[in-house]
Formats: structure tokens, sequence, C-alpha cells
């Protein structure tokens, strides 16, 4: 029987202000997914990353992964297949991780203890990152949006019903790859001069809550308003995390007021996320890009 498919993740609010400990809001993310499939080829070798993940696997105390088994099938060409792009801040290696977790846990942690199975996926995603949450596998693993409360405090949600109108929200492709750890290890450097962590804690955290708030009671009027300031804030304080190419762009929605931007996570390349009161009007200004709207109202 084949595995079940582990999907993508989009951080829709809570960049870098969770950090210091505001809410989040995580979904996930269906267009991209991936999966452990075995080869039709037998002459398939064994895929070096994985090899990697399961000896770094072996020396976890936790000593929950049936790592015999996963070693065994990695001799069988066993590979992780995945339209995941890597480097886009949606979750590849939280998909890998969760798609590991399902199939050879020796003794599944229950949900009702989220809290455990999310310190299990940080133990486990840390290999690849050198530091995690273990949120992204967790979305990935319970397929359910997560709002989250400072370090400890989450809960599962139910998404609004969206689905008409003529604007939305969208992502914009920026064909970029990039790292998470050095733009998270420069917002931390930032944070340490008191005008911009002050920026955080009066600003940037109360427009995320109000972005948060307005989104889950549907009120679109006040979303879109509370993204145009975010986008104005990101944009004079958030700069290098501002792909080089994208900040003209992201300058002319501000300006124009047909759209707005924001990071999407991390920022530095992947994704960026925006709303426009009009998709007709935004495909037109922004012809080239890559746009995928993502909730339409």
């Amino acid at each position: 029987m084949e595995a079940r498919p582990f999907y993508s993740k989009i951080l829709l609010f809570g960049e870098y202000s969770v950090i210091q400990h505001s809410s989040a809001l995580i979904i996930p993310y269906p267009l991209f997914e991936g999966r452990l499939k075995f080869p039709r080829d037998k002459s398939k070798g064994i895929d070096p990353e994985l090899k990697a993940f399961c000896q770094y696997l072996k020396k976890l105390p936790v000593g929950n992964i049936d790592t015999k088994s996963f070693e065994f099938d990695l001799g069988q060409g066993l590979f992780f297949h995945s339209t995941i792009p890597q480097g886009f801040g949606v979750g590849s290696s939280g998909a890998l991780v969760a798609a590991v977790y399902d199939r050879y846990t020796k003794e599944k942690i229950e949900l009702t203890e989220l809290s455990r199975l999310k310190d299990l996926f940080a133990q486990m995603e840390s290999h690849f990152h050198g530091s995690s949450s273990g949120v992204d596998p967790l979305i990935s693993y319970l397929g359910q949006s997560l709002l989250i409360y400072g370090k400890k405090d989450y809960r599962a949600v139910d998404l609004p019903k969206y689905g008409e109108g003529k604007g939305g929200l969208f992502l914009l492709n920026t064909g970029r790859p990039r790292r998470t750890e050095p733009l998270v290890n420069l917002f931390l450097e930032k944070c340490r001069q008191e005008s911009f962590l002050r920026n955080c804690m009066d600003k940037l955290i109360p427009i995320n809550e109000s972005c948060i708030e307005s989104f889950l009671k549907q009120d679109t009027e006040a979303l879109h308003n509370h993204m145009t300031a975010l986008s104005k804030l990101q944009y004079e304080h958030f700069a290098p995390m501002i792909p080089q190419l994208y900040q003209d762009t992201w300058k002319k929605g501000l300006e124009s007021g047909l759209y707005n931007l924001k990071l999407c996570g991390a920022g530095g390349g992947g994704f960026l996320l925006g709303s426009t009161k009009d998709f007709a009007v935004l495909e037109e200004t922004l012809q080239g890009h890559e746009i995928r709207p993502l909730f339409i109202f």
C-alpha cells in the first residue's frame, strides 16, 4: 500500500513576531506534497540525504523511531518523492520528518499530546536546520491549521469559509530559494537594538494580532488595512529580508494601493504573501510574476 502524502505548510501570519511570543497562524498547503516511495528500478542506490537523516535518528535519546527498519528500507532504494520546493519556506523538511515518523515510529504519540509530539518533531527536524520548533512537521502530520500563542500554547483551528469575491490573499513566487537560519539570526541581532525591538513590541506584534483576528472573523476590509500597515512596517524595518529584485514591486503596491505584500516566513526568497481587492487588476499590474490565489473573498 502506498504511503499517504504529507503536505507543505504556509506561515500565514506571525513571521518574526512569533519569535517574540506573539500569535502565529500556520496552515497546510496541499498544492505541494511528499511521500516515501520505493523505486520501480531496483538498481537505484541509497539516498544519501535520507541515509544521513537515519544516522542522526540513531543518536536521538528518545528511541521512538525504528531506525533498523528505516535503514533496511533505504537499502531497498526508499526515497522521498516530493513536489515541495526546498528553500521556499513551505516545509519540505517538515513533510519528510512527518512521513518518516508516520512510517517508522514504534508507538505513535496520542494526538491529545500535541506538546509531546511537537517536541519529538523538533528533535527530528533539527537535523536539517540546526534547531527546530517542530511546528512544520506537526502541521504536515496533522493536516490541520494551528494557532500558536507564544512557545507552548497552541490549538487546532478551522479556517473560515472563503471562496467568492474579486480579491483575496495570494502567494507571489520569487523563484529564489533561501536559507532560514541566517535570516533569523539577523533578526535576533537587530533585536539587540532598543529602537528595533520597540518597533517589534509596539507595532509589529499588535498588527500581526489584528491580521489574525480579522482573518478568522472574515472581516476582509480590516484584514486588507492591517496587511497594508504590516507591509509598510516590513518595508521600512525588514528590508534585508525582502529580496532585492522585489523591493520596487513591494513599494509599487504600497504607493498604488492596488495590492500589498508581506513576508511569508523568513523572507529572503521563496514566496511572498499579499492581499488585493481585485485579482484581475493585480494580474494585469504584475504581469510576468507567478501569482497563486490562496483565499478568495
